[in-house]
């Protein structure tokens, strides 16, 4: 049974299910569940991974995990990042809410009411976050919240972790930099973005403030994230990291899985 869990399920399908592979083998569906169990098979679930292709990948891990174990003294590590397309929802009906045995309800459909991107910088030694909502999400924004930061963290010496994203490596802002040399920019490698601890933020943003909310305008929803930023930074605290850079690399490493068994063997001509 475990050889057959294994292998190609029937025409049509993309897994085996408990009912389809009993009536397969001629086995009750408790049988198939209960050995499934012994042997931890979960056909029913699938996770996604990425190896990340890019070339600096081990000078990139062990300068960003570098400036999180041990930052430079005398300077202020920020990790930045831009949320973008975040959607103002209005919901078609009004909220049911929650009551004793029932959960608070609302309705699959919903209006749009237009769009937000939000620039954020969490300050790695203490949790604190500056953050700017705009319109766009292009160089001229990335420069106006470049702007920001230079004001909030006066004289210090600034070092910025953000993603690959063009706008980040666009010409007008290094030529920015090159004018305010308090600015250092560290990049994660590619496809690596949860590298950068502002994305851990962000999911507490969308999670407690974002996702079940009700905005009937942009500007509703510019407040809404407002006021978060503003309770967030009132109970602050940094997020630690553990990972050094030899245990991340250790499992970001590109490994080749053996041939899978659903796969047609290639022909070689």
């Amino acid at each position: 049974m475990l050889s057959t869990t294994m292998a190609k399920p029937p025409p049509g399908m993309t897994h085996w299910s408990t009912r389809t592979l009993a009536n397969q083998l001629g086995l009750s569906q408790a049988t198939v569940q209960r050995i499934w169990k012994e042997h931890r098979l979960q056909p029913h679930r699938s996770r996604s991974f990425k190896f990340s292709q890019d070339p600096e990948l081990v000078e990139k891990v062990t300068d960003v995990v570098g400036l999180y174990l041990e930052p430079p003294r005398n300077a202020i590590v920020l990790s930045v990042d831009e949320k973008s397309q975040i959607q103002a929802l209005d919901r078609t009906q009004p909220l049911l809410p929650m009551r004793p045995g029932q959960p608070e309800r609302r309705t699959r459909d919903y209006k749009r009411h237009g769009t937000t991107t939000l620039f954020a910088a969490l300050k790695i030694a203490t949790g604190e976050v500056t953050g700017r909502c705009s319109a766009r999400h292009g160089v001229a924004d990335f420069l106006d919240f470049l702007r920001l930061v230079h004001r909030t963290y006066p004289r210090r010496q600034l070092h910025l972790i953000v993603d690959n994203y063009h706008t980040h490596k666009n010409i007008a802002v290094q030529q920015w930099l090159a004018e305010h040399p308090r600015f250092h920019l560290h990049f994660t490698p590619t496809c690596a973005s949860w590298l950068n601890q502002v994305e851990g933020w962000f999911s507490l943003l969308s999670r407690r403030a974002i996702r079940r909310g009700i905005f009937r305008s942009v500007s509703q929803l510019v407040e809404s994230i407002q006021a978060f930023i503003t309770a967030w930074n009132d109970n602050r605290h940094p997020f630690v990291w553990v990972k050094t850079p030899d245990e991340i690399l250790a499992k970001a490493r590109v490994k080749i899985p053996p041939r899978s068994i659903h796969a047609a063997p290639v022909k070689v001509t």
